[in-house]
């Protein structure tokens, strides 16, 4: 079958012969192999890939939930909101994601047909907690099959649950594991800016201060000398828009960017300024 050669290349004296399991060593062909000390490397480059794309942070505000992307601008010749991060799948719900754009538009099909679907069918808005676990299988049904591989891809899904009065946090992974978050970050420098989001107090932030901290958070952890220039995207959830789900306004999100930007820098001088003392 499949998994034949990479059995035989990693258990008689081929390159792998003697290890544990390394790459190259044939574990990796395929989503459908697991290596003698039980990972997927397939599940593990998957998630490279979204390490190695722009920052993404989600905030659970006091009035509602606020996500923000990184988008690296990889031409100079695009137009802006080109290729866009932040969609909403539903009037009471959205979904952004980092890594690999084309397999992130192919999740927002999906999450759009989920969305309508459950309306159809049940008559009410679909709760987060569903629609996550639904992309959440989807993400986990391309991890098990030989012939496929897994999303390059983390999502946020930000959505109001009518059950319970609030919206609502949620992060899938590429391996289509979910958990329901308070704060969220990942993509580049990810536990940077977990410790940036652990300083806030998100119970007294609102959306449009949640808005800013996430800039601030997204130039902090940029390196500018090195980094590709990025358009800021920003999508939230809240009272003031009436539970749905909205893409940021560009005025509001390019006021954002600015403080987040002149913060750090006047953090920078404050530094320097000790420094010399």
């Amino acid at each position: 079958g499949k998994g034949q050669p990479a059995t035989r290349q990693a258990g008689g004296g081929g390159r792998g012969a003697g290890k544990m399991s390394s790459v190259g060593s044939g574990y990796d062909l395929g989503c459908n192999i697991y290596s003698p000390d039980g990972r997927v490397f397939q599940i593990d480059y998957a998630g490279k890939a979204v390490e190695n794309s722009g920052a993404m942070i989600g905030l659970k505000c006091k009035d509602g939930v606020v996500v923000g992307v990184e988008k690296l601008v990889m031409n100079r010749l695009l137009m802006e909101g080109s290729g866009r991060r932040v969609h909403p799948v539903g009037r009471h719900a959205g979904i952004a994601f980092t890594g690999y754009v084309a397999d992130g538009r192919a999740v927002v099909s999906a999450a759009k047909s989920e969305v309508e679907n459950y309306d159809d069918y049940y008559g009410v808005d679909m709760p987060p907690h569903v629609l996550t676990e639904r992309l959440g299988h989807y993400f986990h049904a391309y991890t098990t099959y030989g012939g496929y591989r897994p999303f390059g891809l983390a999502t946020v899904v930000a959505a109001y649950d009518n059950e319970k009065g609030e919206a609502f946090l949620h992060q899938i992974d590429p391996a289509g594991t979910h958990y329901r978050y308070h704060g969220c970050a990942t993509g580049k420098a990810r536990q940077a800016a977990k410790t940036e989001i652990e300083k806030l107090d998100l119970s007294s932030l609102t959306v449009e201060e949640g808005l800013k901290r996430i800039a601030f958070i997204i130039h902090t952890i940029r390196e500018e000398e090195k980094d590709k220039p990025f358009e800021f995207e920003a999508g939230w959830i809240s009272k003031d828009t009436n539970w749905e789900f909205e893409l940021v306004p560009r005025d509001v999100r390019l006021e954002a960017d600015k403080w987040g930007k002149k913060r750090v820098e006047e953090m920078e001088m404050e530094d320097d300024s000790e420094d010399e003392d």
